[in-house]
């Protein structure tokens, strides 16, 4: 009798493992449709539009154990795959928007993909589904594929992928349309026209269909209807509206290509604020998302001093604005562990980023868009405009910071170990030579004679020879987070 027991066990644990299923699911029906490898296709082609949620377990899942628990109504044994907690949140607001939106005039179907079973593993790498819960838009029956780049809580999730199942430009006949459509926290671009036909017309309608999983937008025969800027223009114009800065901004080129980077650059913040807000959550993925390179300030906000760092970090973002380079603050308690729960890629993000600490804060990270990066722990305020100075210097010279090969070691600079022979060098060693270098072309550093041969000597290595040894040239160590 007891083997029986056991072998039921065992037999009923095996059932289990195979297809894992919690026990909520197992009791109640399901608005998020379950697809895998056997029925994906099939199910995908017969919508216009459907949203799929990848899942395989992310880097925190992986650290949690698997737990066998029995049913509190049949009492049979079922095998539970551990979630961390922005995983197991995600699941619950993705299920409550499915609910909602199986309600919807046309319904809107929500799906999700088991990542980590063996079978749907080839779906995963055909979507670029890595160690986190990947959401995806598909239309046309599989025909186009958009990442979903909207709000992670339920009430966001509806809100956003309505719009997203309709038009990709709604039109606006009225000021209550306006307001609707245009709102207090979004960005919305609206196209003002005289006609609805004509090149600019349809350029605006392509670039609409093909950004509407960022923005939204609208369009209009009369700019009276509006809430800001000139209502007089009649067209062709696009008009961006935007809950920060200076609220709205005009364009008037309607070249595909010069439209998308104005829409682009508009829509970013001068500073973006990283913070529990989840209005702010959008301008984070944004952010880093975009092509240039990223200034990241981190700080505790609740500190007495983070207004003036603010204020600082503001004037010194204002003064670079428009030259390729962005700027995040970010607090401490926001940024840990977060990063992955709004859709970022690993690759995206610079490593230092997941595990900052308090007794590194306040933190400035300089993450150039070739990978490069480099880092100040404890600064001031005033320390701010300073390093951004020394590295935008280092940038308008177009100074090649890579694969400097030496033939020989470098002398330890400032504490600072340097890499032998055949390795790349340290960024911060490169950076100290070529502005040690530019300064004294630029005449503001004074003539230095060096006792060593500097033509026995290779180009990067003479000029930090030369920032050691000449005290006008000195700067403060730079803390790396170095290249390999």
């Amino acid at each position: 009798m007891a083997s029986s027991r056991v072998l039921l066990f065992f037999s009923s644990f095996l059932a289990v493992s195979i297809s894992p299923i919690a026990a909520d699911e197992a009791d109640s029906k399901e608005a998020v449709v379950s697809l895998d490898s056997s029925n994906f296709s099939a199910t995908v082609s017969k919508y216009n539009f459907i949203v799929v949620k990848f899942s395989p377990r992310c880097g925190r899942c992986k650290k949690l154990d698997l737990e066998v628990r029995k049913c509190g109504h049949c009492n049979k044994l079922y095998l539970v795959v551990r979630k961390c907690g922005h995983c197991n949140k995600l699941d619950l607001e993705y299920e409550k928007a499915a609910s909602i939106l199986s309600s919807n005039d046309p319904p809107v179907i929500l799906a999700k993909v088991d990542a980590n079973e063996e079978a749907n593993k080839g779906l995963a790498s055909e979507y670029d589904v890595k160690g986190f819960p990947t959401i995806k838009i598909i239309r046309n029956g599989g025909k186009s594929i958009q990442e979903y780049k909207g709000p992670r809580e339920a009430d966001g999730i509806v809100t956003y992928l309505k719009k997203q199942s309709g038009p990709a430009s709604v039109e606006i006949n009225s000021a209550d349309d306006a307001t609707t459509i245009v709102g207090e926290k979004k960005i919305v671009v609206v196209g003002v026209f005289d006609k609805f036909f004509g090149e600019e017309y349809e350029k605006f309608l392509a670039l609409a269909q093909k950004l509407r999983s960022d923005y939204e937008f609208g369009h209009t025969l009369d700019a009276k209807h509006l809430p800001r800027g000139d209502s007089s223009v009649t067209g062709p114009v696009v008009r961006l509206f935007k809950p920060f800065d200076e609220c709205f901004v005009d364009f008037k080129e309607f070249n595909a290509e010069a439209l998308e980077k104005f829409i682009e650059e508009s829509s970013l913040p001068v500073v973006t604020e990283f913070n529990n807000d989840p209005d702010n959550h959008r301008f984070v993925i944004k952010f880093f998302n975009g092509p240039n390179d990223k200034v990241m300030l981190f700080l505790n906000f609740n500190s007495d001093a983070a207004d003036a760092f603010k204020l600082k970090y503001s004037e010194v973002a204002e003064k670079y604005k428009g030259e390729g380079i962005s700027f995040l603050v970010g607090d401490l308690k926001a940024s840990q562990g977060s990063l992955q729960y709004f859709g970022l890629k690993d690759d995206q993000v610079p490593p230092i980023i997941k595990v900052l600490k308090k007794d590194q804060v306040p933190l400035i990270i300089i993450h150039t868009n070739d990978g490069q990066k480099f880092m100040t722990q404890h600064l001031e305020p005033d320390h701010i405009s300073y390093r951004v100075q020394e590295y935008m210097e280092m940038k308008k010279l177009d100074v090649a910071v890579r694969d400097i090969e030496s033939e020989s070691n470098l002398k330890t600079l400032e504490g600072i170990p340097m890499k032998k022979k055949g390795a790349r060098k340290s960024f911060v060693t490169e950076l100290i030579g070529a502005l040690a270098f530019w300064r004294k072309e630029d005449g503001s550093g004074e003539s230095d004679k060096q006792e060593k041969d500097e033509e026995e000597m290779p180009e990067s290595e003479a000029r930090i020879d030369q920032h050691i040894n000449n005290p006008d040239l000195q700067m403060s160590t730079l803390t790396l987070t170095a290249p390999v």
